[in-house]
């Protein structure tokens, strides 16, 4: 499993939209969580008309008897009570935690024959509960299960469902409220020890059938690593192309994946000391953008501006 290439796309997955430019608690834009591959507890979606989701699939092709191992990753929303003092927060201002679940490598033959299920629980937490910890966070539960399928002999299809199983006290009134029992920004990264995944984007013509008939709700995978590699796959709920990258000019996350970084950095330098503060007060995330642009450096300012990844001739018309 290619890790280090996988953690940067999937960074840039776990907090798309999670704040966006002027990057401010009072800004409008934050006031409400912009939330991608959410999944809530099954007795809230029962009362939302098939608007929300409590769980997820995706399916995928690998050739080769392998062992496979997968790593769910998602957020949880914790809250900061009004009662903190920080005057500048709006009260019940949301923050993230980093979630990890990791089911250990299998092989297909084992999947194919019992397949795996494990449940996972994250406990609730309240303020002052120890000296670094501010915020009310609710206990939240869940499973992945995953199996395999013989497609013809040296392929398989692997299926990995993933459910939130928090049992609730009371139904959330609102999406807002819901929220901290919520699995945020949900994804997958598969991989694959000797056996190669199958592209469903472009799948050789001889799986072009069965990479068609692969169900995928809530994610989609693509491959992951360097162009050719196909032992990482990341299942992502937001539509990416096999092999994505991260620009090496850009110098962090900004939290929106269609960011323009030289603009973005530039404005954020025009902001005034006052709207600077509340940005270094809103969380660790959001000042740790603020500080790393005002100390790059110029000559990483000059990257931003633009690069050129190659050249081709241009052909003449023809008279």
């Amino acid at each position: 499993m290619n890790l280090q290439v996988a953690d940067q796309i999937a960074k840039a997955v776990l907090y798309e939209g999670y704040m966006l430019y002027p990057y401010r608690p009072s800004s409008v834009k934050n006031r409400q969580r912009f939330n991608f591959g959410v999944l809530f507890p099954a007795e809230y979606c029962a009362q939302q008309a098939a608007e929300e989701a409590c769980s997820l699939r995706t399916e995928c092709l690998v050739s080769g008897d392998t062992r496979i191992e997968a790593r769910l990753r998602f957020l949880q929303l914790q809250t900061r009570p009004a009662a903190t003092g920080t005057s500048s927060l709006p009260d019940g201002w949301q923050e993230a935690v980093e979630r990890e679940v990791t089911l250990l490598s299998e092989s297909v033959s084992h999947l194919c024959q019992l397949g795996v299920r494990h449940s996972f629980v994250f406990a609730g937490e309240a303020p002052g509960a120890s000296e670094e910890n501010e915020f009310h966070r609710e206990g939240i539960s869940g499973m992945i299960e995953m199996s395999a399928a013989v497609l013809r002999p040296g392929v398989f299809k692997i299926v990995l469902l993933v459910r939130n199983t928090t049992a609730l006290q009371k139904i959330p009134a609102s999406r807002d409220a819901g929220l901290p029992f919520a699995l945020v920004s949900t994804h997958l990264i598969l991989g694959s020890e000797s056996g190669s995944f199958v592209s469903l984007l472009d799948p050789p013509d001889e799986l072009r059938e069965a990479a068609d008939l692969c169900q995928n709700s809530g994610v989609w995978p693509v491959l992951v690593g360097e162009p050719g590699s196909r032992n990482t796959l990341l299942a992502s709920p937001i539509i990416l192309y096999d092999y994505p990258q991260i620009a090496p000019e850009s110098a962090g996350d900004l939290f929106d994946g269609t960011e323009i970084d030289e603009i973005l950095s530039l404005r954020i330098m025009t902001l005034t000391d006052e709207e600077k503060n509340e940005m270094r007060r809103s969380g660790d995330r959001a000042r740790e953008i603020l500080e790393r642009t005002e100390n790059m450096p110029v000559e990483q300012f000059m990257k931003l501006h633009g690069a050129v990844r190659g050249l081709r001739p241009v052909k003449e018309e023809s008279a």
